[in-house]
Parts: C-alpha cells; structure tokens; sequence
C-alpha cells in the first residue's frame, strides 16, 4: 500500500518537473539564440533624441544633410512614446543598411528637471524594444539640448540594466544645459548635482564630445556656454575621454545648430564610420579640446 503510493508520487513529482523543464528549456533556447544574433549582429545605430517642446521630427533637416554627399544613404526610423508607454513607429531600417538613425521623442516634452527623468524613463521603454527587435551589439547617441541630458541621466541610471551585451561607443551631445540657466558652477542645480552624485556609473569606455554654440562670447542665445561646460564635471575622468567643441559662426545659434553644417560635419566624423566625399559645405570651422 505504501510502496504504490510513494510511486504515485514519484510519478507526479515527475510531472511536474517536466511541465516545468520543457517551457524553461524552450526559453533558454530561445534566449541563447538572440545573444548569438545579438553578438553577431553588424548593426551600430546612431540614435538621436530631440530637446524640449521637440517632436520626432526635429531631425528630419539633420539627417537630409548627413545623407548627403555619402556613398549610402543612412534609413531612418522614428520612435514616439506616449506619456503610458505606448510607441509609435514611422519610418523604418532598411535590411542592408548597418548604420541607420533612430529618432525616439516624447509626446511629452515639456521641459523641466522632474520631466527629465520621466523622459528618461519612456527613453529605456523604447531602448529596450528597438534592442529587442534589431538585435545591435553597439550604438552610438546623439541628444540636443535637454537631448542631452536625458541620456546622461539614462545612462547614469539604466544602461547597465543592457551593458552586459550592448555598449554604447559614443555620447555626443549639442547645446546642453547640464546646469540649466545658471552661469556659474558656484551655484548647481539640483539636476547637476546629481549628475555629479551618480558619475561613476557611467560606463568608463564610453567616448563623449559635448559640442556648444557660440553665438556670442557667452552664450548660444539661450544655454550659457557655462552650463554646457559644466558637463566636464560629469564625464571628465569618468569616461574614456570627453571632449568639447564650440560651433561659431553662421547658424551657432541654439535652435540653429542641429543644422549646422560644421554640427553635420563633426557628426560624419566623430560619430559615423562612412568616409564622407569631398564637397564644398565639408569645411569645418570650429575649436576644440580634449579632456
């Protein structure tokens, strides 16, 4: 009596350890499969991320310039994200295209430090998707204005959720507040502060260029070039190098610069891998220094 009931339910527990082995075998399987497509991907897109009160469309005259005078022409998909999560795709990547840009905006996009965060929040909603779906190994990012900052802060606080299989090569951001209006270090917001409390844990083999406007001797026209500088005290000595530059003349001016020609050409050379034609709108006037 005993004996048959101790098979019974050696039987049972049997069961249920294969009920429960099959689906994680499957799973596992599944999982293995998409590191090994991720790994071998070739796929290294530059994503972009607008500034406030910007929709996915504030790049559109930027990426008609970088495709210019190109052996091939980058493709372009666009990324909203509603305030519960919800994205909407336009646009698309095209199959044999391994460098092509993503623009991810906000239907919010007010601006405003708490907002930052938010966006930054909706920002790893559709990071994950796009990583799920293309399978890319390595990016690259771009961000203008509060662009920027919400990457820094994404990256501050969750890039490392991906960065076991997903490295980001190259920050590149353009007209940044990293200290908002305030012209002088001595008195940081609450956002640079911050920025400066959780530094470390930015990926240290990430390269970074912080580019500024120089409209005048002190400012872009809205961002004090102070509050752009401000940034070296977030990624100098944190970060495989950090390097600024400063975009003077014609169309250095904040809202100007995403089409800037001498923006285009630090673009194509710091960020893209193509070897750009020689032309006429490929001079480049601008300083620079790095950290």
């Amino acid at each position: 009596m005993f004996k048959s009931r101790n098979w019974k339910l050696i039987v049972v527990a049997l069961t249920i350890i294969i009920l429960l082995a099959v689906p994680g075998y499957s799973w596992m399987k599944k999982t293995n499969k998409e590191h090994a497509e991720r790994q071998r991907s070739q796929l290294s897109p530059l994503i972009m991320v607008p500034g406030s009160s910007a929709t996915v469309n504030r790049f559109n005259e930027l990426v008609n310039l970088l495709n210019e005078n190109t052996p091939y022409k980058h493709s372009l998909l666009k990324v909203e994200i509603s305030e519960d999560g919800t994205l909407t795709y336009s646009g698309s990547i095209k199959k044999e295209d391994n460098e092509p840009f993503i623009v991810i905006g906000f239907q919010n996009n007010h601006d405003g430090y708490s907002n930052i965060k938010k966006q930054a929040g909706w920002l790893d909603d559709a990071f994950y998707e796009i990583a799920k779906t293309y399978k890319f190994n390595n990016f690259k990012a771009f961000g203008h204005s509060n662009g920027g900052l919400i990457w820094t802060y994404w990256l501050e606080h969750y890039y490392s959720d991906y960065s076991d299989e997903i490295t980001i090569k190259r920050l590149m951001t353009l007209g940044s507040p990293y200290n908002f209006s305030e012209k002088s270090i001595k008195y940081k917001t609450q956002m640079m502060t911050d920025f400066i409390k959780y530094r470390k844990r930015l990926p240290k083999n990430m390269i970074v260029y912080s580019l500024s406007g120089g409209k005048n001797y002190e400012s872009d026209g809205i961002v004090p070039e102070s509050s752009v500088e401000a940034g070296k005290y977030i990624f100098q000595n944190q970060v495989k190098s950090y390097t600024t530059m400063t975009v003077t003349g014609a169309e250095a001016q904040h809202s100007s610069l995403p089409q800037n020609k001498q923006v285009v050409r630090i673009i194509q050379e710091y960020l893209l891998k193509q070897q750009v034609k020689p032309g006429p709108n490929n001079s480049q006037d601008s300083k620079h220094k790095e950290n």
